[in-house]
């Protein structure tokens, strides 16, 4: 088995097309790296070093159990991130600062991180989970809507569309268009695969591996954009299939 070393991961993630003062939001799957010299830390130090002193590195620390009480149970020191163990040990770093919210938190590193996490907004992007007293997860200050902003790129490090949090961000702008047009508009839960499949079509997208890992790097602004133009013209295929529960606005998705 190859030993992968914090140089190898950021050459490997310079030649995928990170770049010195990039902002790289990540999604993660830690065991597909494969053998690493220093393990977690090895990878977060690979990838700092692939973003340089300027750039910033950016991971969703969601909380995504307890769905009746996320709110209830939510602490920004202690609650665990639930979507990768990479991302759980990044928010654990000295020097990783995290957004304050009960369900979409984000985990910031690097060049003003704090300052990036720490913006409040009930405007912006309506969502799914907007819940006062909380910043709307896509609202105009969120960590999510300034990556957009700031033309950055999201790596997916071993995982699939699956993974891909920013659809949401496609979702709740879809939303607030449709929203225009009827108030009374369900949100719009998007084939997470189907959307990946027509985003790989563009040729958009930089494949590669970063030790064992088989990664896509790709810019957030002309995903979200192109994936928002196909939805809205084109929606039927990218739908999950779900009914409506009878006598209320609640789905059962099949």
């Amino acid at each position: 088995m190859s030993l992968h070393t914090r140089f190898s991961l950021a050459t490997e993630l310079n030649q995928l097309g990170i770049e010195a003062g990039d902002t790289v939001f990540i999604h993660s799957s830690y065991k597909s790296v494969g053998n690493v010299e220093g393990g977690a830390a090895g990878i977060v130090s690979a990838i700092e070093d692939a973003v340089g002193s300027d750039g910033l590195i950016l991971m969703p620390s969601f909380n995504l159990v307890d769905y009746d009480d996320r709110a209830g149970s939510w602490n920004i020191a202690t609650t665990q991130s639930t979507v990768g163990w990479l991302s759980e040990y990044f928010r654990n770093m000295p020097g990783t600062y995290r957004s304050d919210h009960y369900s979409h938190s984000v985990a910031a590193r690097g060049n003003k991180s704090k300052e990036f996490v720490s913006g409040y907004s009930r405007d912006g992007y309506k969502s799914n989970w907007d819940i006062e007293p909380w910043s709307r997860p896509f609202g105009a200050q969120s960590p999510m809507n300034m990556a957009y902003e700031k033309c950055g790129k999201i790596l997916m490090l071993g995982v699939d569309y699956r993974s891909s949090t920013y659809l949401h961000f496609v979702e709740a702008i879809y939303w607030n268009i449709l929203l225009n047009e009827n108030p009374d508009a369900l949100y719009p839960l998007l084939d997470r695969p189907a959307v990946g499949k027509f985003w790989d079509q563009h040729k958009e997208v930089n494949i590669g591996l970063v030790g064992d890992a088989e990664c896509r790097l790709f810019g957030i602004k002309p995903y979200v954009q192109k994936v928002l133009k196909e939805v809205s013209d084109n929606s039927d295929p990218y739908w999950l299939d779900f009914k409506l529960v009878p006598g209320t606005r609640d789905r059962v998705y099949s």
